[in-house]
């Protein structure tokens, strides 16, 4: 992949997608499938499946299609998932401890380090054996240990304080939960998850129909 090529971030929100079914179809046993076979499981057009994927590479044959296993690999190296990712979660809340139960991260790559909090009755507990420490040792942790990725799990009135510590300390990407617009340094990488923005895109749907 030319990394200088300009990607819509449409297309790039659309690969974990592919990455996800294609995983499916290797675990049943599918050696090859077209874009339009496709199209009729993931709910592109065989015809969008096949743009996003030329911004990448000629990965099918006409008349063939695309080798699954193949082209599963290729979209795991596009999206990265050939290395191993650390990660650190601060606040141990519902949200957070939903996350660091999630096993199916470790599986794509991404280790969990370690999680912080800052209340006291949470701090010792362990999730998946690996206990929760104060949110005051967070920094000294952040300074002896390379982390790529900070999942942010805590109030919107803490949330940017956080985030200035993790980016402070090198981390270059942050998972972000909190209800809240971040502000990040130039080259630190930012994702949000906003739950009441979905569930808002739902009222609006069930409010239009």
């Amino acid at each position: 992949m030319d990394k200088n090529k300009n990607i819509s971030m449409a297309v790039i929100k659309r690969l974990p997608k592919y990455h996800r079914y294609l995983e499916e179809l290797l675990k049943n046993d599918v050696d090859r499938i077209s874009s339009k076979e496709l199209s009729k499981k993931i709910g592109f057009t065989a015809s969008q499946i096949r743009q996003d994927f030329n911004c990448f590479g000629d990965f099918g044959q006409q008349g063939y299609g695309y080798n699954v296993k193949e082209l599963h690999e290729q979209i795991s190296n596009i999206l990265g998932l050939t290395r191993e990712y650390s990660i650190v979660i601060v606040g141990a809340g519902n949200i957070g401890q939903a996350v660091a139960n999630y096993s199916n991260f470790e599986k794509l790559g991404f280790k969990l380090k370690a999680i912080f909090d800052i209340n006291p009755k949470l701090v010792g507990i362990k999730i998946r054996d690996i206990e929760i420490e104060d949110i005051d040792t967070l920094e000294n942790f952040l300074k002896d240990n390379s982390i790529d990725i900070g999942v942010i799990c805590v109030p919107s009135r803490s949330a940017q304080d956080v985030c200035n510590i993790l980016t402070k300390n090198k981390v270059k990407s942050i998972w972000n939960f909190a209800p809240v617009d971040l502000s990040v340094p130039e080259g630190v990488f930012t994702e949000d998850v906003h739950l009441s923005d979905s569930l808002l895109t739902l009222s609006y749907l069930m409010h239009q129909s």
